[in-house]
């Protein structure tokens, strides 16, 4: 078997605006997602000053899409090299590549303690780890979000407390209602996000995450 053969295919699609290009060893992007990047565009047009925060960007097309018709700069990360190789591609093919910077790395280690962002967006592997040999399509490290496909949504969260500027919002995407609305009561219950809004779509759900500035950071003026 020559080397053309084992090449992967590297397929293109359009989403929204944008054409996207991407291969097996990333998840292929969900037309219906869309939405998160219109809701994403809707909340810059709002937003405090800041840049947007990509978490599992996969081939980028949802935070390329929710920028471009901003002039908000964009921070992509994940943790796959190959991902990061596509983001990359189609930020420049998109004419962004000026404006977006892609960060290989594990979600919380990539991000700069001081650095604070407008609007997160994340799409994060929700199927349980029983249900990813029903889908031998999608590559298992962007779909295995553990024994309740919450895991990684989980450390979500947790980055987007660190990160998210007073009065920004954030958008995660996950697989039913019930957990967008285990991981809106569990990050409401650590005290610092409050889900305000959930949007449900054929095929996954969308729920919104808002920061209201803490009694101590009232009184620091902290941004």
């Amino acid at each position: 078997m020559g080397e053309a053969d084992v090449r992967p295919r590297v397929e293109t699609m359009r989403f929204g605006s944008l054409r996207i290009t991407f291969d097996e060893r990333v998840l292929r992007p969900r037309p219906w997602t869309e939405a998160q990047s219109e809701w994403a565009a809707e909340l810059l047009r709002h937003a405090p000053a800041g840049d947007v925060l990509e978490l599992c960007t996969g081939a980028g097309h949802i935070g390329l899409l929710a920028i471009v018709d901003s002039d908000r700069r964009l921070i992509a990360v994940d943790a796959n090299p190959v991902a990061v190789e596509h983001a990359r591609a189609n930020a420049a093919d998109a004419g962004l590549a000026d404006r977006v910077e892609v960060r290989l790395g594990r979600l919380e280690e990539v991000v700069a303690s001081r650095e604070r962002f407008a609007v997160v967006v994340a799409d994060p592997p929700w199927v349980t780890s029983a249900g990813v040999a029903d889908l031998p399509e999608d590559p298992e490290s962007a779909i295995d979000g553990g024994h309740d496909g919450l895991d990684v949504a989980r450390l979500c969260v947790e980055v987007v407390e660190a990160h998210l500027a007073v009065g920004g919002a954030a958008l995660l995407q996950l697989g039913t209602v019930e957990q967008a609305e285990t991981i809106g009561g569990w990050a409401q219950d650590r005290g610092v996000l409050r889900p305000s809004e959930m949007r449900t779509f054929d095929r996954g759900v969308l729920v919104r995450l808002d920061r209201a500035a803490t009694r101590g950071e009232e009184q620091a003026g902290t941004p």
